[in-house]
């Protein structure tokens, strides 16, 4: 696919079905999120792939009632890091943005591959460290949720997951994210809740 097929492709479905996961999909991933920049090349992510069918039932103890959907899962990818694997310009804790660059970039090679890569932030932190055996110090940013595109909506879904299935959510206009040369008020987030 071009670049901008994937960037278009990519998109946070629910409804899932199985897809097997071989160790060229998970090098694959793996390369894509090393070869993004990060600051003085620190790639301060690290992963936890999660393929084993055993394991993947243990996270859905840590999932939120809204997030019984990755029961669909194939893959859960646990990304997390800590603060001091990466740069602090003047105070400024990077390593979540170098994280979510590595991690956009998997997601992006995912889609590539033709997989469905959904990052949630609905789970318990602490229970997936102790699952994972992640470190305490850690700090788990996301899980990315990994299969296939199913074509069956998943019984699992919540009616608004739902109807999020079937079109892509509206985009903010540009004019309320891009602002040229100095800041404009229009940049200001309003309340989406």
């Amino acid at each position: 696919m071009e670049f901008q097929d994937v960037v278009h492709a990519r998109r946070a479905y629910r409804s899932l079905e199985p897809v097997e996961i071989t160790d060229e999909i998970i090098r694959s991933l793996g390369e894509a999120a090393i070869l993004a920049a990060t600051c003085f090349n620190n790639q301060p992510a690290r992963y936890v792939f999660v393929t084993d069918p055993a394991v993947l039932k243990q996270m859905q103890e840590a999932m939120s009632k809204a997030n019984a959907w990755t029961q669909q899962a194939s893959m859960i990818i646990a990304v997390f890091s800590h603060v001091d694997y990466d740069c602090k310009p003047k105070g400024r804790e990077y390593y979540l943005f170098d994280t979510g660059m590595q991690t956009a970039q998997l997601i992006l090679r995912a889609t590539d591959l033709g997989l469905v890569a959904h990052p949630i932030a609905g789970y318990d932190e602490d229970k997936v460290k102790a699952i994972l055996g992640i470190p305490e110090e850690m700090k788990v940013i996301t899980l990315v949720i990994v299969g296939k595109k199913s074509d069956t909506i998943s019984p699992l879904l919540d009616e608004g997951q739902v109807e999020r299935e079937g079109k892509r959510p509206e985009r903010l206009p540009q004019h309320k994210f891009i602002a040229l040369n100095r800041f404009s008020e229009e940049l200001i987030k309003e309340a989406r809740r």
